[in-house]
């Protein structure tokens, strides 16, 4: 039977916009600790993966828990001595990175977990982050994935820079490797030009998984034609049917097995023992959303200026190159649509950075995740706790044991890398040029 999959998706404190301020949150969320807990608690509830996001810029106001971040790679490097087998994902970015750092960053880390790393692709969305690298403005949207195509193609060139069992080690012979199992890249592109090759063998899984999250035409286009895992931002069964449907007939046009690129839309779950503690648990959260803090997130999300807007009255209009992003367009659609005050809109869709919020009992939850995932509009789901740790604990202890239940979810790890978790192939090398 069909098994759904499951990723975590880290934020000091929780994914709700006031989670942090909870008296029950951890009292630093920043914390290494925090993130062992965590990973280690995932694990247990046989979580196919931790994802951590990263930007490069800073949120200025204060109002926010996740304004400091650890490097990634630093991070999910010291997470893989602490777990054995949950998959370790990062966010790099195409627009302020080399090919040749991301290759050698994520095939280290594949070494390093036994095969447990993916990269999470993104072009970075806030114009903040290029001032950190000499540049007075960011790319434009179509550049940014122009970029980000010829970026991966590179990467993935150099993670074939030698075959399987070029490393040799034959000490009789004072062989190490053998150079005619090596390939050499010699990519010249619009972009970037890389000789090649890698400074490392070629990873446990061949290739770290590559996942992808951006949902414009041209996010689906690069994660239809790379991403063995898209996350994506959707509310509704039907928009989810019909970006899922997208997504797999795109991943079709590319020669590629529709099954090998899972679609998992982020959830943030309340679970209560009754649908009443559930609800009690979401208000709680509500009522410590700070209305500066409210408008200040639905300001960056929009990427307008909205300070001193009337917060009980309709969304202004909004004039914005967010607006090319899908995650700021359907705010403003929904706001539209259903007739929402400015604080209804950071209420009910920023509070969870635009994800769909499902609050219930366990029973409740695995229905509406079930259904997603039998009605085609979800492979399985990245699972955003509104708060740390409780929203986690609660989703291992009372979602998970529901979901095996109803034979919807595995009783334990049938492998050791992230490639065995999700079902995904271990890709062959492909060399452009001669060793």
């Amino acid at each position: 039977m069909r098994e759904m999959k499951l990723g975590l998706f880290f934020a000091p404190g929780g994914h709700h916009l006031a989670a942090w301020r909870h008296p029950d949150a951890y009292p630093n969320g920043f914390s290494f600790q925090s993130y062992i807990a965590a990973a280690q608690m995932a694990e247990r509830g046989l979580f196919d993966m931790v994802f951590v996001a990263d930007v490069f810029s800073l949120t200025p106001d204060g109002m926010r828990a996740d304004s400091f971040r650890l490097e990634p790679i630093t991070l999910l490097s010291a997470l893989a001595a602490t777990t054995s087998k949950i998959g370790l994902v990062a966010t790099a970015t195409t627009s302020f990175n080399e090919p040749y750092n991301v290759a050698r960053k994520f095939s280290s880390l594949d070494h390093i977990s036994n095969g447990r790393a993916g990269w999470n692709i993104v072009t970075s969305s806030s114009p903040l982050e290029a001032f950190h690298f000499g540049l007075e403005e960011h790319l434009g949207h179509a550049e940014r994935y122009r970029k980000a195509h010829e970026f991966v193609e590179v990467v993935r060139g150099l993670w074939d820079s030698w075959e399987d069992d070029a490393l040799s080690i034959d000490k009789a012979e004072g062989v190490f490797f053998d150079p005619a199992k090596m390939h050499m890249l010699n990519h010249q592109g619009a972009y970037y030009r890389v000789r090649g090759p890698l400074s490392l063998p070629r990873s446990p899984q061949g290739h770290p998984i590559l996942v992808q999250a951006g949902s414009s035409e041209d996010g689906r286009n690069l994660a239809a034609e790379f991403a063995e895992v898209i996350f994506t931002i959707q509310r509704d069964l039907n928009e989810a049917q019909a970006f899922y449907a997208d997504v797999k007939a795109k991943a079709v046009s590319f020669g590629r097995d529709p099954q090998h690129a899972l679609v998992m839309p982020g959830v943030l779950p309340i679970v209560g023992r009754t649908r009443q503690e559930a609800r009690d648990r979401y208000e709680q959260l509500q009522m410590l959303i700070h209305p500066q803090a409210g408008l200040a997130a639905l300001s960056r999300t929009l990427g307008a200026d909205l300070t001193g807007v009337d917060v009980d009255g309709p969304l202004p209009e909004i004039k914005s190159a967010k607006l090319m992003e899908t995650r700021a367009l359907g705010i403003v659609e929904t706001a539209r649509r259903d007739g929402l005050t400015v604080r209804q809109v950071y209420e009910r869709l920023v509070v969870s950075k635009g994800h769909r919020q499902v609050v219930g009992t366990a029973a409740d939850i695995a229905d509406t995740l079930q259904e997603w995932f039998e009605a085609g509009g979800a492979d399985g789901y990245n699972i955003m706790p509104a708060m740390m740790p409780n929203g986690l604990s609660d989703f291992v202890e009372f979602i998970v044991p529901e979901l095996q239940r109803r034979g919807l979810y595995r009783s334990a790890y049938r492998g050791n890398t992230l490639r065995d978790h999700l079902g995904l192939p271990r890709p062959a090398v492909q060399s452009s040029a001669s060793p």
